[in-house]
C-alpha cells in the first residue's frame, strides 16, 4: 500500500554485541514505504522466504482495498461514486469506518476520515502546499463530516448523505496492516517478533536471547534525528507502538508553520503545541487511530481523553523553547516503559 506518512518516528534498536542468539530478519520496500521484521523461528516449519511471500501478500491485499493513492483501489472507487445510494464494501472497510466513527465521537469530532478534500486543498496530497482563502475552506468544509457517513455492517455497505464526501483511510490503514502482518506471522507459528511498517509496529514475546524488545521514540525535531526515550516492551501477549507527529510533514508560509494535521471543525491545520503522541495498545489499528486523534486535539485535551479512555499515551509538546513530556497514568503504570 502506498502509505501517506503521518510520521516515521519509531526506531528499532538492535543490540548485537556478544549475543549468541539472533533473530531472522526480513525487510523490503513495498509501494511507498518500507518494512522490517525480526522474528524468532525456532521450531517454525516455514522458511523465511515463505514468510516474506506471506507478508507481501498482505501488502498487496491491503493496497487493493484501502489505498487512497491507487485509483483502482476499493476505497478510491467508493470515493469516485458521487451518490447517496448504499454502496457495498468489503468487511475491512466496514471495520475501519466503524472504528473511526467511534473514535470521532470520543475525540469531539477531531478524528475524521472525511478530511481528504481539506488535505488536498492545503496541498499536502501532492506536496504543492499553499494557504487557501477562507472562502475555499468554507466551501470544502461543507463536504466534510463523519456524521455524513452511515454504516450498515450487517449487509456490508455504507452510504454518504453528501455525494461529494470522500474517505481517507491513511490514518488507520497502516495500523490495520501491521495487525494483518502480525496475524500472518502467528498463523505460521511465529510468536516472538517485531513487525515494523513505515515506523509503526507491533512486538510480541521476546528476542532470541530472551531479552525484551527495545524501541526508541524519536525526538520531535524536524532537522535532526535523535532518540527521545527508549521503551523496553515486556508485554509478551503483544503490544502495538504507534506514534503520530506534526513536525515532519508541514510547510511554512509568511513566517508561520502549517501542520498536515487538520482540524475538521475549522478546516485549518492545528495550532497547539503538541508535537507527537505515542500510543501503546494491544490492537495496532486502534493504536494508530488514537495516536492521530490525540495529536489532533492537542496536549491538554489529549491528556484528558487518554485518562478517560484508559489509554497508554506519551505526549511530547513544546513549552517555549523546551520539549516536555506528559505520560498518561496507564502509560506510567504499564510494564513497557
Amino acid at each position: 500500500m502506498t502509505f501517506r506518512y503521518i510520521s516515521c518516528l519509531l526506531i528499532i534498536l538492535s543490540f548485537t554485541g556478544c549475543e549468541r542468539a539472533a533473530e531472522t530478519e526480513l525487510s523490503g520496500a513495498i509501494q511507498g514505504t518500507t518494512y522490517h521484521i525480526k522474528m524468532v523461528m525456532d521450531k517454525v516449519e516455514a522458511t523465511p522466504e515463505q514468510v516474506k511471500t506471506d507478508v507481501e501478500a498482505v501488502f498487496k491485499l491491503v493496497d487493493e482495498k484501502l489505498s487512497n493513492w491507487r485509483e483502482d483501489s476499493e476505497i478510491s472507487r467508493v470515493n469516485q461514486q458521487k451518490t447517496t445510494d448504499w454502496i457495498s464494501v468489503s468487511s475491512e472497510i466496514i471495520r475501519l469506518v466503524a472504528i473511526a466513527k467511534e473514535i470521532n465521537q470520543r475525540s469531539a469530532g477531531c478524528y475524521d476520515l472525511t478530511v481528504k478534500p481539506l488535505f488536498d486543498l492545503w496541498g499536502f496530497s501532492k506536496h504543492e502546499n499553499r494557504v487557501p482563502e477562507q472562502g475555499e475552506i468554507d466551501r470544502t468544509l461543507a463536504h466534510v463530516g463523519m456524521s455524513k457517513l452511515e454504516i450498515d455492517a450487517e449487509n456490508g455497505r455504507i452510504r454518504k448523505s453528501d455525494p461529494e464526501l470522500t474517505i481517507d483511510l491513511s490514518s488507520i490503514a497502516q495500523g490495520y496492516t501491521v495487525a494483518a502482518v502480525a496475524d500472518r506471522l502467528e498463523s505460521r507459528g511465529i510468536h516472538n517478533y517485531l513487525a515494523e511498517i513505515g515506523g509503526e509496529m507491533k512486538v510480541k514475546g521476546r528476542k532470541a536471547n530472551g531479552a525484551a524488545w527495545r524501541v526508541a521514540i524519536e525526538k520531535p525535531t524536524p532537522l535532526v534525528r535523535e532518540v527521545q526515550r527508549i521503551l523496553d516492551i515486556h508485554q509478551e501477549n503483544g503490544a502495538a507502538v504507534m506514534t503520530s507527529g506534526t513536525y515532519r510533514n508541514f510547510f511554512e508560509s509568511g513566517g508561520q508553520a502549517y501542520s498536515h494535521i487538520i482540524d475538521p471543525k475549522t478546516g485549518r491545520p492545528v495550532t497547539h503545541n503538541l508535537l507527537s503522541v505515542t500510543v501503546l495498545h494491544d490492537d495496532p489499528t486502534l493504536a494508530d487511530a488514537w495516536s492521530t486523534a490525540l495529536l489532533c486535539v492537542g496536549e491538554i485535551e489529549g491528556a484528558r481523553i487518554a485518562e478517560t479512555e484508559g489509554l497508554k499515551a506519551l505526549f511530547i509538546y513544546r513549552d517555549g523553547q523546551e520539549l516536555k513530556e506528559h505520560m498518561s497514568s496507564q502509560f506510567m503504570s504499564a510494564p513497557a516503559p
